[in-house]
């Protein structure tokens, strides 16, 4: 009986080691994409390169500027801003996309004379608010009622959806993103309802899509509020107290001391409206959440674990809603538990 030749150990190493190769390089692979994955789901949105704060006040440092300068005069703004286009109009001013030593810049002027002294209450918020929470104010030029901010190509928040779609921006279309946009917002009602000069409420905002836009949407991807034209102080050790506007308000989306008390049958008059407090804009902060989260994989999560919060929002009663920096606590626990979540089942699969 003839006896077949042995392998050579060389022989059999050919055959061998290609399968263990390739099993190896697989391992290697999903370890490698699976590390790509949380680091999609866990990097940060980048923070802006300056902060307005960090230069003395009536100063200002934008993009890689090396050093602060000082905000534009009404000369400066004569002989150096190039209007390019208009951008955007509202009932108080009319905004232009403009130039100023080669940079992009938004130049706002009033759109008429009725409507002055909200423009100069806008003006004199931007001054006083200068944060990482406010657009930064470049210069301004009360002689010829004109206003100079940072440009955000972006726009207003209510674009967050189309700016999503940008390929640039589509790895951040994830529930933590968004509710890490979320958090910016409400960080701003914060700021604003402890701000330097008192409790400040956000009147602009009798609907979402007015809500929305008086944010802007940052190319870092973090909020900015832009529209500070109604914000008015309210005081409780005087109890004073304030009315977005001296009209009728209806709807869901505003507080329910918002609106008219005395029933159909008796005619809206502001004197006898009764005034309220910031706490109006704790009970529209669900429904901008909402929006912000949007509709993508695990958004439904995160409004499950956020309801109690929200609800408490909701409260018929003012008094009984939390503050802004409650809720904002509430969203960063709510992250981070989520995220150690995801992070755990991840480290499971490797």
């Amino acid at each position: 009986m003839e006896k077949k030749p042995q392998e050579s150990r060389q022989d059999l190493g050919r055959r061998e080691g290609p399968p263990a190769a390739r099993l190896l390089l697989a391992v290697a692979l999903t370890n490698a994409l699976l590390y790509l994955c949380l680091d999609r789901f866990f990097i940060s949105p980048p923070q802006p390169l300056v902060d307005p704060r960090h230069c003395p006040h009536g100063h200002f440092r934008m993009g890689h500027m090396e050093t602060c300068s000082p905000w534009l005069s009404c000369e400066a703004l004569r002989a150096e801003v190039r209007p390019l286009k208009r951008v955007g109009e509202g009932a108080v001013k009319r905004v232009f996309l403009s130039e100023w030593k080669e940079r992009k810049v938004a130049l706002s002027r009033l759109t008429s004379v009725e409507m002055k002294d909200d423009f100069l209450h806008g003006l004199q918020m931007l001054k006083s608010l200068q944060s990482k929470h406010v657009v930064m104010l470049l210069g301004y030029c009360e002689d010829d009622n004109t206003i100079l901010t940072e440009y955000h190509p972006l726009g207003s928040l209510s674009n967050l959806e189309e700016a999503l779609n940008l390929s640039k921006y589509r790895h951040m279309n994830t529930w933590q993103h968004r509710l890490q946009l979320a958090m910016g917002y409400v960080g701003i009602i914060n700021y604003l309802h402890h701000s330097p000069l008192g409790t400040l409420v956000m009147c602009d905002s009798n609907d979402l899509p007015k809500t929305l836009s008086q944010y802007l949407l940052t190319s870092n991807f973090s909020i900015v509020a832009n529209d500070l034209d109604a914000l008015p102080l309210v005081n409780h050790s005087s109890k004073s107290f304030v009315k977005c506007g001296h009209r009728e308000l209806r709807g869901d989306f505003v507080a329910p001391e918002q609106l008219w008390p005395h029933g159909e049958d008796r005619p809206f008059h502001d004197d006898i409206m009764p005034s309220y407090d910031e706490k109006v804009d704790i009970w529209k902060i669900p429904d901008v959440s909402s929006f912000l989260l949007g509709h993508v994989e695990g958004s439904d999560m995160v409004r499950f674990h956020l309801f109690d919060i929200h609800k408490a929002c909701k409260s018929q009663t003012p008094a009984e809603r939390p503050t802004a920096q409650d809720i904002l606590d509430t969203y960063q626990k709510v992250l981070n538990s989520l995220q150690d979540t995801v992070m755990s089942q991840t480290r499971e699969m490797l």
